[in-house]
């Protein structure tokens, strides 16, 4: 079984080298410092990752709009998918997917717009990335409908679609909104994205939700955060990141071991999402490559 690692966090490694978090979170380093963003592609790929996700989770209309920004959605888009490709190019090969955020906000499905709605948003996002990017990946979807606007908006520009949801920290059964995962299901037939995905969760809950999504036939995968918790004030736009607190009992060969769970529910994707850096990614690599 042939594994593709995914690159870890990008926001959570940027605000770490910044020093300080924004509200703007990992958008502020394509302002201030874009060779930052271009040095940690390159350290994931040198660790022994297969992709590049681009710096683009947070460039949403709804976030820039509350900062001001929304005229710079199309260059810093661009900056962002510009900066993975850079990072591909210079490692010699490499995948450089597509990152489309939560509307809303993460980890609140409830303030996401109708699928309709978002999927209007999503296909202009990707219409803007399309020139870039080997694949779209969804991220940090929370539920059904979420991920049905995600899906919507990305299809037709004849590129893969990885999806990927999030699930309970407590319950790997269920999304974030409450619905079962498996509720998921029909939504995948019907789009068929080339893998499924689950992500920004506690890993352990990944090794619960994995089995689950087997039943779409479909590639799946797992990368998991490394919050203790997703505290109940990080809810809206403006919320900064220095209200979640990392786990101290993730060092990378405790995640590998975590990971181990997912490759033998069938995972052939693997990586990690905030919290998760080069050296768990190194480990990954050592462990499953």
């Amino acid at each position: 079984m042939s594994i593709t690692f995914l690159d870890g966090g990008m926001g959570q490694e940027l605000v770490a080298r910044a020093g300080k978090a924004t509200s703007l979170w990992s958008v502020q380093a394509l302002i201030d410092d874009p060779e930052a963003v271009l040095a940690v592609h390159n350290e994931y790929f040198v660790a022994g990752a297969d992709v590049a996700t681009t710096n683009t989770y947070s460039i949403l209309p709804d976030r820039l709009e509350k900062h001001g920004l929304l005229d710079h959605l199309e260059k810093l888009q661009k900056l962002a998918c510009q900066l993975a490709s850079d990072a591909r190019d210079l490692n010699g090969k490499g995948i450089v997917a597509g990152s489309l955020g939560p509307q809303g906000f993460s980890y609140q499905p409830d303030l996401a717009p109708p699928a309709e709605i978002a999927a209007e948003v999503y296909s202009r996002l990707c219409k803007i990335q399309t020139n870039y990017v080997d694949v779209f990946i969804a991220e940090t979807m929370s539920s059904v409908d979420q991920a049905k606007g995600a899906l919507m908006g990305a299809s037709g520009f004849n590129k893969p679609i990885w999806l990927a949801l999030s699930v309970d920290d407590s319950d790997g059964t269920k999304l974030r909104s409450g619905e079962y995962l498996t509720d998921i299901l029909p939504l995948l037939e019907k789009y068929k994205p080339s893998a499924v995905m689950v992500n920004c969760s506690a890993p352990e809950a990944i090794s619960v939700a994995l089995p689950l999504l087997s039943k779409a036939k479909i590639p799946t995968g797992g990368y998991a955060n490394g919050f203790v918790e997703i505290a109940k004030d990080f809810n809206k736009i403006g919320a900064t990141v220095d209200l979640l607190k990392t786990r101290t009992d993730l060092n990378p060969e405790t995640y590998a071991d975590i990971a181990n769970n997912w490759v033998k529910s069938g995972a052939t994707y693997i990586g990690g999402c905030c919290e998760v850096g080069p050296a768990h990614i190194a480990e990954l690599k050592r462990r499953f490559g």
